[in-house]
């Protein structure tokens, strides 16, 4: 049997720096190992957290034998692990972080098994027709694994690249058996898997990586086009990916769906074995019958009541998705054209960011030694909730990036009642935008904010208005228990 699987990395065109590694390697076990690693957090810290993650997998892979997903879910537990530790050895790789797609090919009994944390992909190659297995866990990834956006407008999308789960990010994965993605599938002659970095998945379209693998070349020039395709597009990040095939004599076979592992509300996995069992249709006409129509008022009514759902949902989203396509980006110029990237947001940035979206109550509560100080802002902080107090033990300082023009935190129209804590805020354009919202401030600081709160009524359209607006009379507490060193410690 010629050697069946290949990993690639590149740097791209843009980076100075390659923080993407893999592993392709053939265990002790006869199973074939594959990963793609992405990692995050600074020109030394994705690197190291990257390669801390290649070794803890491939070590304890090698040496574990028994169940493949177990298996799986423990090494890259270790990885986080190793990699937390790490960051407390040394102070300055404490923004790292990666994120990781391992699979595990058993080409002796057709399956493979698969884990997954982050925005890496893992897709199934079967019949000419490119399958993705793995959901990218960010909210842009979501809207297009459940079908709410476009591959196109979800690779242009200004939060393409934010990201709400990692290696590395300080939590406890050892107590959240929902943290890792895992699955199965079979595995049939013929297949093959792709493992790939958002830095192909966002140059390079699903159409296009198809064309590239389906030739009648080699898998390191099927992994050399895809990066080759990636870098012509723009190159934007470094360049990852691994193939593994099943080169046993193909054959004609029944179609069967790759099966994901299902948890509760898990719509984007429905969603792809659905994806799955359409393309297998429209590859397969010859074999396609038509169905009797089903009589009755009843599904009828059932289908377009779903159908309302549907176009409800999809309209809600598409306005959400307006929403976060005109804030601000910082343009990136390569030759005459001009493309809209954003920078992603650093693991102190969304780690606010998902506290505030998972406080499960009105009060969400920070520790100060939990972030590192100041947290740098790049995009709006969005605060959801009809009401919400955010309350720090300590303080926390929160900077405006410096390509960054937009507010700090931002209320949506509906929000009743917002406060905020032992926070300080500094050079921003807006500190704080809200709408008619009840504004409770207790030791908050604006430090250089050319506006520090920016509010907006909204009133009827093409209707008299009669109403006075009370003078707001805002108080400086001068007996507040937190003072500031000139060092800018309290």
């Amino acid at each position: 049997m010629a050697e069946n699987f290949f990993g690639l990395t590149d740097t791209g065109k843009v980076r100075s720096n390659n923080e993407d590694t893999f592993i392709a390697e053939r265990l002790g076990s006869g199973l074939i190992l594959a990963g793609v690693i992405d990692g995050v957090g600074g020109y030394n810290g994705g690197e190291v957290a990257a390669a801390i993650a290649r070794e803890q997998i491939s070590d304890y892979l090698e040496s574990k034998k028994g169940e493949p997903i177990p298996a799986m879910i423990e090494a890259v537990k270790r990885a986080n692990n190793a990699i937390a530790a790490k960051k407390l050895e040394e102070k300055e790789l404490d923004s790292m972080a990666c994120v990781a797609t391992i699979a595990l090919v058993d080409i002796a009994n057709n399956q493979f098994y698969y884990a997954h944390v982050g925005d890496t992909r893992l897709y199934l190659l079967r019949d000419a027709s490119l399958i993705k297995i793995s959901k990218d866990h960010s909210f842009v990834g979501f809207l297009e694994d459940s079908g709410r956006l476009t591959e196109r407008e979800a690779m242009d999308h200004p939060k393409r690249n934010e990201i709400n789960k990692a290696l590395g990010f300080g939590t406890n994965i050892d107590a959240d058996d929902s943290f890792i993605e895992t699955g199965q599938s079979p595995f049939l002659p013929g297949d093959m898997l792709l493992l790939c970095s958002d830095g192909l998945t966002d140059m390079v379209d699903k159409r296009e990586i198809t064309a590239i693998i389906t030739q009648s070349v080699s898998l390191h020039d099927k992994a050399a086009g895809l990066i080759r395709s990636a870098n012509k597009n723009g190159g934007h990040d470094n360049v990852t990916v691994a193939l593994v095939q099943n080169d046993k004599a193909s054959h004609q076979h029944t179609a069967i769906a790759p099966t994901v592992e299902l948890k509760k509300n898990d719509e984007p996995a429905a969603q792809a074995n659905k994806e799955y069992a359409s393309a297998k249709a429209a590859i397969n006409p010859d074999k396609q019958k038509a169905m009797p129509a089903k009589k009755g008022s009843f599904a009828v009514a059932i289908l377009t009541i779903l159908l309302l759902v549907s176009l409800g949902a999809a309209a809600y989203c598409y306005m959400q998705w307006q929403k976060e396509a005109h804030r601000t980006t910082k343009p990136l110029t390569l030759g005459t054209d001009t493309v809209r990237q954003k920078a992603p947001r650093n693991p102190h940035e969304i780690q606010l960011q998902n506290a505030i979206n998972m406080a499960k109550g009105d009060t969400v509560t920070l520790i100060d030694t939990l972030f590192k100080q100041p947290i740098i802002i790049s995009d709006t902080l969005d605060i959801s909730k009809p009401r919400l107090y955010i309350k720090v033990k300590g303080t926390i300082t929160l900077k405006c990036d410096t390509a960054y023009k937009g507010p700090a935190f931002s209320t949506f129209k509906g929000a009743k009642s917002v406060g905020f804590e032992n926070i300080k805020l500094q050079g921003f354009v807006v500190g704080i935008s809200t709408y008619n919202t009840d504004l409770r401030l207790k030791n908050v600081q604006f430090l250089n904010c050319a506006q520090p709160i920016l509010r907006s009524f909204m009133l009827p359209a093409a209707k008299p208005i009669n109403e006075g607006f009370p003078v707001t009379v805002l108080f400086a507490d001068s007996t507040s228990k937190f003072t500031t060193t000139p060092n800018g410690k309290r």
